[in-house]
């Protein structure tokens, strides 16, 4: 622990009367480059730090008072999105990842907790099942924040210290909570501040824990605890935070939509950390290019999906990496504006004497790790329950061979691969007979060359996702080289269902 140059008491009796001396987290780094760690610790007293991003772990508590006759909630909606009731009568909590039941995922809790703040009438709805005490059975009515008794912000997971980066290997866009990701590596996102973040500056949490007084969406809340998913070992760590959302700025918390995906809400969080030694001075003083995260493809769905490679904050902001030898254009979903923004506003608050600084009562855990869930059972895999006898078809071939070919091996879906053997299309025996009717020839001109394909270790329940939602019936199954190593097929699948209930029900 490096030497106390000050203390918290000194730090705040200096806000009061005007002379602390407080710096932006993007400004640390050229101070203590130019007077050293110990000249900057004595320096400067406090750093603000600044973030803004989606944030969709994050919601509010709301208590909307007693109706008349009183009414206990077993469901409640805001605008159609519905709150959790499950706690007392007239109480409910409000996820900003929520869907509207009426726009889907054109409006969320995040836009309802954003039309709360900035004034706006939500139209509300609650039905019960009943009681002595609480007789009434609906309610439907109008509110706006100044109609609540409470709205408090409690946020489970917010303020990530770092964010892996995402890509596609795909040949299809996906639609994830890291926005839009084009295919074959076209574009890569990311999230979080970089060197302004919170828990970049202060990676040990010497400053940061429950009890830290932060800036909240614009207004004065508190750190209370570790973030959920809290994984400070693999830089991850997480804040839960709180907030009276009545003293909050619209500015400051929106509601977003990531298309294809669902809703979020932007968070903007800044907090204080008090400069009390030269290792805090230090810490405070990362630059973008000191701060390494991963490249994940989320083309592979799983838990564990491949990192393409390792970058650091500076190279995504740049606007451009290089994956494998190719430039891929890097885009935030954070906005790095807010970002500097709350931290300035904070900055401004603390020399106006309008924020003091608090020290946790405790330390943030430094050893948390964050398990998997427990599964029980585990998901079959396509290995299970693949055909592993295909017989593919050149794409020089014609339509007779074809039909020829689905005649000897009685199947409905033949792949259709190169001179290398590689899979460039699919062809179904709808094709053939679609081709036959419009004197198609060659197999070239029939088949389908934007082909959904599955691999040895992909859970079938992903498989079955596939094939509903395109609305097709069969997956070739490839290898890394995109060769043709089997079929995973409806009917096999509801085969291998079948067996399952059967052998769960003798059981």
């Amino acid at each position: 622990m490096a030497k106390t140059v000050k203390s918290i008491e000194e730090i705040n009796a200096k806000i009061r009367d005007g002379s602390v001396c407080v710096v932006t987290a993007d400004k640390m780094s050229d101070l203590v480059g130019e007077l050293g760690a110990a000249g900057a610790a004595k320096e400067v007293d406090v750093v603000t730090t600044g973030t803004f991003g989606p944030m969709c772990s994050s919601g509010v508590f709301l208590n909307f008072g007693h109706a008349d006759p009183p009414i206990k909630m077993q469901k409640v909606w805001l605008n159609d999105v519905e709150a959790y009731s499950g706690i007392a009568a007239v109480d409910a909590y409000l996820g900003a990842a929520q869907l509207s039941e009426a726009k889907g995922e054109e409006y969320g809790g995040g836009h309802v907790i954003e039309d709360l703040a900035s004034g706006k009438p939500i139209d509300m709805r609650a039905t019960s099942y009943t009681t002595d005490c609480y007789p009434r059975k609906e309610i439907d009515t109008t509110i706006t924040l100044d109609d609540l008794n409470q709205a408090i912000m409690l946020n489970p997971r917010n303020s990530y210290q770092r964010y892996a980066a995402a890509v596609n290997s795909t040949e299809r866009t996906l639609y994830t909570y890291m926005g839009t990701l084009l295919p074959n590596y076209r574009n890569v996102n990311y999230s979080g501040a970089g060197a302004l973040s919170p828990l970049t500056n202060d990676p040990d949490f010497e400053t940061i824990g429950p009890g830290t007084r932060i800036f909240l969406c614009g207004s004065q809340g508190y750190v209370i605890g570790m973030g959920t998913q809290h994984d400070p070992g693999n830089g991850f760590g997480t804040l839960m935070v709180s907030g009276n959302m009545k003293d909050m700025s619209a500015e400051y918390l929106k509601g977003a939509r990531f298309y294809g995906y669902g809703v979020s809400l932007y968070v903007g969080i800044g907090i204080p950390i008090p400069v009390l030694n030269e290792g805090i001075a230090k810490k405070t003083a990362i630059r973008d290019a000191e701060i390494v995260t991963e490249v994940l493809d989320y083309g592979v769905c799983r838990r564990d999906r491949p990192v393409s490679r390792k970058v650091t904050y500076e190279e995504l902001k740049s606007g451009m990496i290089d994956i494998g030898g190719k430039e891929v254009p890097s885009s935030p979903l954070s906005s790095f504006f807010m970002a500097n923004k709350v931290a300035q506003e904070l900055k401004t608050r603390v020399e106006e004497a309008e924020f003091l600084l608090a020290l946790p009562v405790e330390r943030l855990p430094t050893d948390t790790t964050f398990k998997p869930m427990k599964q029980t059972s585990e998901l079959p895999l396509v290995k299970d329950v693949m055909t592993r006898d295909v017989k593919p078809i050149s794409e020089g071939a014609s339509i007779a061979d074809t039909a020829k070919l689905m005649m000897e091996t009685q199947t409905t879906h033949i792949p259709v691969v190169s001179v290398d053997e590689k899979l460039v299309g699919i062809v179904t025996a709808w094709d053939i007979s679609t081709a036959v009717a419009k004197r198609h020839e060659e197999l070239s001109e029939i088949m389908t060359r934007k082909v959904m394909t599955s691999d040895l270790d992909e859970p079938l329940e992903l498989v079955i996702r596939k094939l509903d939602k395109y609305n097709i019936s069969a997956l070739p199954v490839i290898d890394r080289d995109r060769k043709v190593i089997g079929m995973v097929t409806s009917d096999e699948i509801s085969k291998l269902i079948g067996r399952r209930k059967r052998w769960k029900w003798q059981l």
